[in-house]
């Protein structure tokens, strides 16, 4: 029957405009993700933007320009931060779940070909196979319609469509033809509900960014208090407020409360980092990993859990054939011929088709009648003339137990051969063959089953199949099993290898499938998971702390539905872990947005691609562990980078605070500050960041940065101040004093470079030594000394300048054996 000529003649033009007038349209606009506006807002307006931004202008108007170099740093940051979330912005807009051009309708009693946007509410859909269903729909005819929803659930096993089901947008049309009727358009469709719940903007969590933002927090608490305080000591050591501004010395003042706020700043740190990220992100892509969020490359060494969706990430997602085991008493070539025949049968489903290899055409069968497959009922039979009937299907359904048979209980849709001790009752009537001796047939099926391969039995009765029998779909009597058939899918050759390194760091596994449990379980078991059983999620409770307790006694689970999915990653969250989820089809999107990291294969589909973090370009789960390695080395070396920064905004601070509580003149200007930050920070930390590092993710990044930092600051604003208050006792000019001042900071600065660069080796030593060497050379090259103001220095200077220098190294090496033996 063409699905075409069923009795509704769908709606009349009048119904259609009334329902279209009403919005009740398949129209959908997706709504962005975030606007260009808004990211450029967030990165530009922010409160330290416009501090430097304010500070930068006050040197251009009083002509200062050449102490305006840390302009640059800030530029970079912002230039960098809105280019990430505009990349993270641009994948998510792409997200689209519904591909199909055009959808068929009935209308006025004629089949009409019209665009996605003009389905309405009570259109009757045309289905046929290669059908993308263009909204939510009940089937009103069918003609042994079946469809792949697996993108959409997770569930491999094609799915069959009676009258009164309900189809999905999204979901495919593989097999057989039928009508439905629309009932959820536009917004309230399965695919567009998921597509804009997946668009949701979010960055992916970074201990490294939050941890510099909460820095930040900090210093803009007390920049605003310490600026006022370094401008007035500035004023007051210049004559005071009225001389100051009436003699024009402000302007100097304003110069050194510059150099003041703008050392707080630890806008390197910033811009270091993302460098670091960028870099990680190039490398990766060149191992065929694309990284489409920088900070996802630090995310995966966080993860302790890897939460994994079962096909196209352990398997590769198609069935191959694994054995035959003999059971009857038929002639071999009889029923290796029948078996070439489903294989090149060209309704052949994916499973028959596994059959053409192993079992190829020797002859050629003509059959007589035949009962196409259901996923409903498990079975197809085919009728060869004077061959009798041959029945192939699930073991559980064809020869069902007593209780089975007598029940006579439509199947579940959701049922999969794959699991004899769980399948739902047969509807074998009462010609099929009788059950009882058949306990060991179903005794070695469920062994088979429970070992995660799909059992199919081929059976045979002398009884003809004659075109009504096969209208009416029923078995034939006297079945005796012939053999069974076994198939599997297709494990990934890398799968037990990376799962072995996951478990060797500690990283723990939590496989989710839409797929039958015990399968799952067994294919987890081939792969190295230590997985007696799968669990139901149909069984699954929904409070939050519950699922999480049953989530950390088990490790396998099945029929898990898209949003449950995403439900075990937040309570996995929710109990503290960083969770990483793997997955390719539409039905992982949400988990996978969730998820701390979401990564993605590049065979998936273009929603989960969109929302993932990461893409494995070539589909290969081993190179999971080259990722975890180059995110530990970015997170070991921005670690030790960090200590560089935070320790010159330690000390930064801790002049200004003295300074201006001492009233004294600050000892730098902005632009000697900038060349001892580049010397001893900015140039340096770049190698460092990039060098690697193979130590293991610790938890605590910023505890431990800040507690290196904040004493060693101390200590060497504490000597630098001391210095000042003797230099000016000695009667030392204040150009020399700020040439000692930046000397001492100099070197000081380089000695906390290889205090954090340990063990000095390779190319440490040549960056250590290429930094002392344009220490020397800023003092030497008289075109620079000029630009930086530096004079010559007098024994007295030269000799505080050793002594702070000693006094500041020998507290640096305390606050670093302490460190080391205190911080976790």
């Amino acid at each position: 029957m063409d699905p075409t000529t069923a009795t509704n003649t769908g709606l009349t033009a009048a119904e259609v405009a009334a329902r279209a007038a009403r919005g009740e349209t398949n129209a959908f606009e997706s709504p962005t993700s975030r606007s260009v506006w808004s990211i450029v807002r967030a990165n530009v307006f922010t409160l330290f933007n416009g501090i430097i931004l304010a500070c930068f202008l006050v040197l251009l108007l009083i002509g200062r320009w050449q102490d305006a170099l840390f302009g640059f740093s800030a530029l970079a940051n912002t230039i960098i931060g809105s280019v990430q979330e505009f990349r993270a912005k641009r994948a998510l807009d792409r997200l689209a779940l519904m591909h199909a051009p055009h959808a068929r309708v009935v209308r006025d009693g004629a089949e009409q070909e019209i665009a996605l946007a003009e389905v309405v509410l009570g259109d009757l859909l045309v289905l046929r196979a290669g059908d993308q269903v263009p909204a939510d729909a009940r089937v009103e005819a069918s003609e042994r319609l079946q469809l792949d929803e697996s993108m959409l659930t997770g569930e491999s096993d094609p799915v069959d469509k009676g009258v009164d089901d309900a189809v999905l947008s999204g979901s495919i049309v593989i097999g057989g033809g039928g009508t439905a009727v629309v009932d959820k358009v536009g917004a309230d469709s399965f695919a567009n509900t998921l597509s804009s719940e997946a668009k949701q903007f979010s960055l992916v969590a970074s201990e490294l960014r939050s941890s510099i933002n909460r820095v930040l927090g900090w210093v803009a608490w007390i920049i605003g208090p310490v600026s006022l305080l370094v401008l007035n000591a500035q004023m007051v050591s210049r004559g005071g407020w009225a001389e100051a501004i009436e003699s024009g010395a402000w302007q100097d003042a304003a110069v050194a409360a510059i150099a003041a706020i703008v050392a707080m700043i630890p806008l390197g740190l910033v811009l270091m980092t993302s460098i670091a990220f960028a870099v990680g992100a190039v490398k990766l892509a060149n191992r065929k990993v694309l990284v489409q969020e920088l900070a996802a490359v630090e995310g995966l060494a966080r993860v302790d859990l890897v939460c994994l969706d079962k096909t196209g990430t352990l398997t590769e997602g198609d069935i191959v054939f694994d054995a035959a085991h003999p059971l009857g008493v038929a002639p071999p070539s009889a029923w290796e011929d029948v078996l070439a025949w489903y294989g090149a049968e060209p309704e052949a489903n994916a499973t028959a088709r596994c059959l053409v290899e192993p079992y190829p055409v020797q002859r050629v069968l003509e059959p007589e009648a035949r009962i196409a497959f259901s996923s409903g009922r498990k079975w197809s039979a085919v009728g060869f003339p004077g061959a009798g009937t041959w029945v192939l299907g699930g073991p559980e359904m064809v020869f069902a137990a007593p209780d089975d048979a007598r029940s006579a209980s439509a199947p579940s849709a959701s049922a999969t051969t794959a699991d004899a001790t769980t399948a739902d009752a047969t509807t074998a009537d009462a010609t099929t063959a009788d059950a009882a001796p058949h306990a060991e047939l179903r005794r070695r099926a469920a062994e088979l089953a429970a070992t995660g391969r799909r059992t199919l039995v081929l059976a045979h009765s002398p009884e003809e199949l004659t075109p009504e029998r096969a209208e009416a779909e029923r078995l034939p009597g006297a079945l005796t099993p012939v053999t069974l058939l076994t198939f599997r899918e297709s494990v990934r050759s890398d799968a037990a290898e990376t799962l072995e390194y996951f478990a060797e760091q500690g990283v723990a596994v939590r496989i989710i499938s839409g797929d039958n449990p015990q399968t799952v379980a067994a294919i987890a078991r081939e792969v190295g998971v230590d997985a007696a059983q799968g669990f139901d999620a149909r069984e699954l409770p929904t409070d939050p702390d519950e699922l999480g307790e049953v989530l950390e006694e088990h490790l396998v689970f099945g029929r898990v539905t898209p949003s449950q999915k995403k439900d075990i990653v937040t309570a996995l969250q929710k109990r503290g872990h960083t969770v990483a989820m793997t997955g390719d089809g539409v039905n992982d999107a949400l988990a996978i947005k969730q998820a701390d990291i979401g990564i993605a294969m590049d065979s998936g589909s273009a929603a989960t691609k969109a929302v993932a973090r990461i893409i494995l370009l070539d589909g290969r789960f081993s190179r999971l562990p080259g990722v975890v390695a180059e995110g530990r080395q970015v997170i070991a070396n921005i670690e030790r980078v960090s200590m560089l920064f935070l320790t010159k905004t330690a000390y930064a601070t801790g002049l200004a605070v003295i300074f201006g509580v001492m009233l004294l003149e600050f000892p730098f200007l902005p632009r000697q500050l900038s060349v001892t930050d580049g010397l001893t920070i900015g140039i340096p930390a770049f190698f460092l960041a990039l060098m690697p590092n193979r130590q293991r993710y610790r938890p605590g990044f910023l505890r431990r940065s800040l507690s290196f930092a904040i004493p060693a600051g101390i200590v060497i604003a504490l000597v630098l101040a001391l210095y000042s208050r003797m230099a000016l006792d000695a009667g030392i000019s204040q150009a020399e004093l700020r040439s000692g001042s930046t000397l001492i900071l100099g070197i000081v600065g380089l000695w906390v470079l290889i205090v954090l660069s340990r063990p000095i080796d390779g190319l440490k030593i040549v960056i250590i030594g290429a930094m002392m060497v344009g220490l020397v050379l800023i003092y030497a090259i008289p075109v620079v000394a000029d630009f930086l103001e530096f004079v010559d220095l007098s024994l007295t200077t030269a000799l505080l300048v050793i002594g702070a220098s000693v006094l500041a190294i020998a507290g640096i090496e305390v606050v670093r054996f302490v460190h080391r033996r205190t911080a976790a």
